[in-house]
């Protein structure tokens, strides 16, 4: 950060005596929007669990029942035989304990206790089962949710308008879906567990009230101090989570920054390695300090929880005694009663534990419906109109403004291009030249005037009809990890194959490129860790400029084309250039004017306007700013000459 001045001079000249404001440095931190917030530590209450967990589990098998129905009915069914064969487990407990307790001093009857041991053999290797069932079950779901769930976010994605990108927080909310994508795959399996926590707690309960009715509200009784001390424990731990999670995210990003190929050059040279590792043991410090301290909090919980707990037990444990020793119950059902309270214990921490889980991926999940919802809402609604191969495409009286910008980019622009014209495009940074593109290929629409293909506005036009006949070569273009082949094609290969593929990449140059790989067309081009080779930065825009000229489209934009290339490279693509615009119209921005001695037209913009043009000999030879421009760039390459002569 720069120092606030301590002066301020008027309209005179002089200086005024202002108090001076020290300058404080920004201290790098992570801001993420999503699930983990401190709205999750709000919800992490008895009250907000019981009335949002039912929501979640009902959305989570809404999800899994559009990806396969049968599975979510076989996963439920197993869930109920479970808890049924549960129930009948403890049922059969007490049976196997009371032909046990008869026959304690004559065991010649031993054989009657048979049955109840083979039902509770039964259903407990039923139970074992079906919890095997269960976990394949929700394996074989886990990923399916996921991938719906991206495939709804991408569909929403890439069908959105264009202009979606440039609004407010869009790219934030993206990030913040593609969390909820990737912890959907664990909502079945944590709902599912939530699902047979409740399964064993209920038939626990049923079995204690069928005993005798008095231990259920004891049960229950018994419950809170322990789901009390479970929640608060749990929240505390996600406010600890939540408190470091910047400092988590920064030493990440340090230790990336400090090992990384790309940089591991400068850390040694600038002798940066102790001060990085200074930043990441200051972190590192503050999440210890954090942790330490959930950990006492924490430990303090449990133990009240743990004395409230046991008050409560030992009253639990009385009235089991109390009923025993009075005949109310016989020994038989205090023995299932210890059995169904254990089980209900068991059930309750699970009933705490996954619907923290739940909560924590219900919020990632509000973050990814959110964004589809919204990417939904600024979904592609144009027309259905084919355009031929365009003839003339023109831009009349043409205003745009971003969303959310205070003032228009371009400003009332008459533009055309017409099949077989090349025209060029300059200006200096910030002038328009960028937003022109769009518009012209129809990735945004126009603010206020028209954009025209032959006559028909571009809003009219179904858009994937119009891109088919629209090529585009941005400057940052993209690099693909696939083939050769693919990043030439795009995946649309011709009639006459690979023949058009070396007629493109030899005017481009790319076949020079094509010649060293060790598969030619075929060679995965990616990074090292892809198993691909790695391409230098004008390799990748021989590659570029030669899906266009693959490409059989009607328009031909192309942004800084050469900006990589040497001078033999450059030279090539613009002598060709002239062929590729035989039955195309080719607009042609660039920051290197003599290029634009290739165009037919000119178009000089600033500012958002256009403000000359003309043939090349006619903008440099007369004052504008393209001679400005052009007069720069000739004393810049004359400043070089004089001072490399004696």
């Amino acid at each position: 950060m720069t120092e606030t001045a301590d002066r301020l001079h008027d309209e005179d000249g002089e200086a005024d005596d202002v108090t001076a404001v020290p300058a404080v440095d920004e201290q790098l931190a992570f801001d993420h929007p999503g699930g983990d917030s401190l709205e999750l530590a709000d919800l992490l209450t008895g009250r907000t669990m019981a009335r949002r967990l039912p929501s979640l589990i009902r959305r989570t098998f809404s999800l899994a029942w559009e990806v396969e129905p049968r599975t979510v009915v076989a996963l439920l069914a197993c869930q109920i035989v479970s808890g049924i064969s549960g129930a009948l487990g403890l049922f059969a407990t007490t049976a196997a304990l009371s032909v046990l307790i008869e026959t304690a001093d004559d065991p010649s009857r031993l054989d009657s206790a048979v049955p109840a041991v083979a039902l509770l053999a039964g259903t407990a290797g039923l139970r074992a089962l079906l919890g095997i069932a269960v976990q394949a079950l929700s394996n074989r779901l886990s990923p399916r949710i996921c991938r719906q769930a991206e495939y709804k976010m991408l569909e929403a994605a890439t069908n959105a308008e264009q202009a979606a990108y440039d609004h407010p927080g869009f790219n934030d909310r993206y990030d913040a879906a593609e969390r909820g994508v990737d912890v959907s795959r664990d909502m079945i399996g944590q709902s599912q567990n939530y699902v047979s926590s409740l399964t064993a707690f209920i038939a626990a309960a049923v079995v204690l009230a069928s005993l005798y009715p008095l231990l259920l509200p004891l049960l229950l009784l018994a419950a809170v101090p322990q789901a009390v001390a479970g929640i608060r424990g749990e929240r505390v731990t996600y406010l600890a989570v939540v408190a470091t999670h910047k400092d988590r995210r920064v030493m990440t990003m340090l230790r990336w920054h400090l090992i990384a190929k790309d940089q591991s050059d400068q850390v040694r040279t600038d002798t940066l390695a102790p001060f990085l590792l200074a930043k990441y043991t200051a972190s590192a410090e503050r999440v210890e300090a954090t942790s330490d301290t959930a950990a006492w909090d924490r430990a303090k919980i449990a133990v009240v929880g743990a004395v409230a707990a046991g008050l409560v037990s030992s009253a639990v444990w009385g009235a089991v005694f109390w009923l025993l020793a009075s005949g109310r119950i016989s020994a038989a059902a205090a023995g299932t009663a210890v059995f169904a309270l254990r089980s209900a214990a068991t059930g309750l921490q699970g009933l705490v534990g996954y619907g923290r889980d739940l909560l924590r991926t219900g919020l990632y999940l509000d973050d990814w419906e959110r964004f589809v919802t919204e990417a939904a809402g600024q979904r592609l609604e144009r027309g259905t109109l084919t355009p031929a191969r365009p003839r003339h495409i023109a831009m009349r009286n043409v205003s745009f403004r971003y969303p959310g910008a205070h003032q228009d980019t371009l400003h009332d622009v008459d533009f055309e291009v017409r099949q077989g014209e090349i025209v060029a495009v300059v200006g200096e940074n910030g002038s328009g030249k960028t937003t022109l593109m769009k518009l012209l290929a129809g990735l945004n629409l126009p603010t206020r005037g028209v954009v025209t293909w032959d006559g028909v506005s571009v809003a009219d036009l179904d858009p994937h009809a119009m891109w088919r006949q629209t090529s585009v070569v941005p400057q940052d273009f993209a690099r693909w990890p696939m083939t050769a082949r693919e990043n030439i094609t795009l995946g649309q290969p011709r009639a006459d194959g690979d023949e058009s593929v070396h007629r493109a990449a030899q005017a481009s140059g790319a076949d020079d490129v094509i010649k060293t790989l060790r598969s030619g067309l075929g060679t995965l081009l990616a990074r090292e860790w892809w198993g691909g080779v790695a391409l230098s930065p004008g390799q990748w825009q021989r590659i570029a400029v030669a899906r266009p000229a693959h490409r059989d489209a009607g328009l031909l934009v192309m942004d800084e084309p050469t900006s990589d290339l040497d001078a033999r490279a450059e030279h090539r693509i613009f002598t060709g250039l002239r062929e590729m615009a035989g039955d195309r119209g080719v607009v042609l921005v660039t920051h290197n004017l003599a290029n634009t001695s290739v165009a037919d037209r000119i178009v000089v913009m600033a500012k958002g306007s256009v403000v000359q043009e003309g043939t090349f000999h006619e903008l440099v030879s007369r004052p504008g700013l393209m001679q400005e421009l052009w007069r720069l760039q000739q004393d810049r390459a004359a400043y070089r000459t004089e001072g490399n002569s004696p």
